[in-house]
This record gives C-alpha cells, sequence and structure tokens, in this order.
C-alpha cells in the first residue's frame, strides 16, 4: 500500500513524532520551572544571642535529595521560622538541633557534612 504525501494523510502520518516533540517540549519546561524554584541561595536565620545563621540553602538542596528532609518541618515560605517560634510551634534551638542532627548523622556515616560546633554557624557581626 502506497503511503499519503499530501495533505491530513501526511499530517496524521507524523503525529506520532508531533506528540513525541510536544511531550518533550513539555518535559522541559516542567524541568525549567522545577529548577528556577530554588528559593534564597542563602536564608539569615535568627540565632538568638550567639548570632545569626547564614543558611547556604542552595549547597543544602544540591547535597539532599529530597527537599522533604528539611521542609517537612519547615513550611517553604519566608518568614516561616521565625512565625513558628513566636507561635510557639517551634521549641527553642529546634531548628539548630535538626541541622545538627542531619550533620552528625552524615559524619558517622563516613560522609562530607557541615559544621557540628555553635561557632561554625553562629555569627555575631556588629
Amino acid at each position: 500500500m502506497k503511503r499519503p504525501t499530501k495533505g491530513f494523510g501526511r499530517f496524521f502520518m507524523n503525529i506520532k513524532q508531533w506528540t513525541s516533540l510536544g511531550l518533550i517540549f513539555l518535559l522541559g519546561f516542567i524541568l525549567t520551572a522545577w529548577a528556577e524554584n530554588k528559593g534564597a541561595e542563602k536564608i539569615l536565620i535568627q540565632g538568638g544571642a550567639s548570632g545569626n545563621i547564614d543558611f547556604p540553602h542552595h549547597k543544602h538542596q544540591n547535597t539532599l535529595s529530597d527537599c522533604n528532609i528539611c521542609h517537612a518541618q519547615f513550611p517553604q515560605n519566608s518568614g516561616a521560622i521565625d512565625s513558628l517560634k513566636k507561635s510557639g510551634k517551634l521549641e527553642k534551638k529546634g531548628v539548630m538541633n535538626t541541622c545538627l542532627k542531619c550533620h552528625r548523622d552524615m559524619a558517622k556515616a563516613g560522609k562530607k557534612t557541615g559544621p557540628t560546633s555553635c561557632k561554625q554557624c553562629h555569627s555575631i557581626k556588629g
């Protein structure tokens, strides 16, 4: 049987190609949108009398495979930690204890990890 070479028949033959191309563009769009929504590169966390913490957010995103490791406890919106502290839903040193546990667990597993002492995170700037 001879293949149609003109008009609708030709377009219909290429529908699989068009569908594949459309799916590739859609996937590219989704991945680009996801990559763009990474939040702040660094986040300033109020650290009390010991000094504030310049939290390297993007560094953690690149190291951890699952955002929910942190964001199950801390919502993904600006000021969430301060709001949780003010409302009493986050215990004193709750952020610090979460970070230290993760860093220490990684160190025990022999993985490169972040700081595990006060002055490595807290900074009092005059």
